[in-house]
């Protein structure tokens, strides 16, 4: 398990020279942010299962996060889910099996917790893979919960997330630009965020 110190720390250590996290180029695309869903929690309801089916025991841990597990928030409608495996190097042990249940590997950055990305296109949805010692596995069920309990860091995200998708969509920006505009309000809630948990004096 993480310390607190490294669950509160943002610090992200930079590619190593020479190499790029993308293993499928970023896509340049309108950035669509739409009303909730109510059909959201059932879509990753059936993912979970379509994972845990694929992997039996090997999942750790699997949780729907992001924007889509927030209950009255609008967001981009693709799903996000956090998996915990026991070594996210051993991409044997993992990887073939999610590959043939329809997902594709667009990010490896074993520099920064071990991450991988994986993309599914129907439906859509991000599979984030960890192993069991990473502290963005807490951040994220942290800031999920924060917003599913707090209106008005709920609407001031809600709010963040509407201009930036349109900025970032005038400006034919990607992904990862869109995600900038939203850090200093994604900062700033988390700090309350982990306030309340007890992580922050």
């Amino acid at each position: 398990m993480p310390t607190p110190q490294q669950i509160v720390d943002f610090t992200e250590p930079p590619a190593p020279e020479g190499r790029s996290p993308f293993v499928r180029p970023q896509r340049i695309a309108p950035v669509e942010v739409v009303a909730y869903d109510a059909d959201w929690p059932a879509i990753a309801a059936e993912l979970d299962a379509r994972i845990r089916g694929a992997l039996g025991t090997r999942v750790l841990q699997l949780e729907h996060v992001g924007s889509t597990s927030v209950p009255g928030l609008p967001a981009k409608p693709v799903i996000d889910l956090d998996l915990t495996v026991a070594d996210p190097e051993r991409e044997e042990a993992w990887l073939p099996q999610l590959e043939a249940a329809g997902f594709e590997l667009t990010v490896r950055e074993p520099w920064w917790h071990g991450h991988r990305c994986l993309a599914l296109d129907s439906p859509r949805a991000n599979l984030h893979v960890f192993g069991p010692t990473s502290p963005e596995l807490y951040k994220h069920r942290i800031f999920r919960d924060w917003l599913r309990a707090d209106a008005e860091d709920r609407s001031r995200y809600a709010e963040v997330k509407s201009s930036a998708a349109l900025a970032a969509t005038e400006a034919g920006e990607t992904i990862m630009q869109y995600n900038a505009r939203k850090a200093e309000v994604i900062q700033e809630i988390y700090q309350r965020a982990f306030h309340a948990a007890g992580l922050l004096d």
